[in-house]
């Protein structure tokens, strides 16, 4: 994706059938413009909705945008990526957006949004990689985790891997707060 080992991603998650009007379009654009502001590079699955809207936030403040296609789709990437990676698979997709990021903001989305967050916490618990902060974004995310809790062998100290934002200026503070401390 790139040489530049000092490049700070952070990968945005979620649904690709919002609309620009919607609460989830706006709150992942912010994302993206914030996290570009503080230096980021934005890394998402590059098509539409979530994936779009953090790509333009990032666009609008001169950041860049990485896109980790599927070769497979056949849907158009959207206008805001700066670079396309073509993935030939959902696995190494999911470990395109996965392996060097510093840091993860899910917002609401689809099974692909669940599949993704479950994959990046289960590595973070296992420690497959190393710690970095996995931010679920919008008042969505406490109600599935506490369901899971209540129907599978879901702890506590599993949830302690997650951190919860209530909007996109929290879910920054986070994410920047967390890769100071990293460094």
């Amino acid at each position: 994706m790139t040489d530049n080992k000092k490049d700070k991603i952070v990968t945005i998650f979620g649904g690709s059938r919002c609309r620009e009007d919607s609460s989830e379009y706006k709150e992942a654009k912010e994302v993206g413009a914030r996290l570009a502001e503080a230096g980021f590079t934005i890394c998402t699955g590059g098509y539409l909705g979530v994936m779009e809207a953090a790509s333009r936030g990032a666009r609008e403040k001169g950041g860049r945008v990485f896109g980790i296609l599927m070769n497979e789709f056949k849907t158009e990437p959207n206008r805001y990526l700066t670079d396309k990676v073509a993935s030939k698979h959902f696995y190494e997709r999911l470990q395109n957006l996965i392996e060097r990021s510093v840091g993860f903001v899910a917002l609401r989305g689809g099974m692909g949004t669940v599949t993704e967050i479950s994959l990046v916490w289960n590595k973070l618990q296992t420690g497959v990689i190393e710690k970095r902060p996995l931010v679920l974004l919008g008042d969505c995310w406490q109600r599935v985790v506490e369901c899971w809790q209540e129907n599978l062998p879901v702890s506590k100290a599993d949830v302690a891997w997650l951190d919860f934002a209530e909007n996109a200026e929290e879910a920054c503070r986070i994410i920047i707060d967390k890769s100071k401390s990293r460094n």
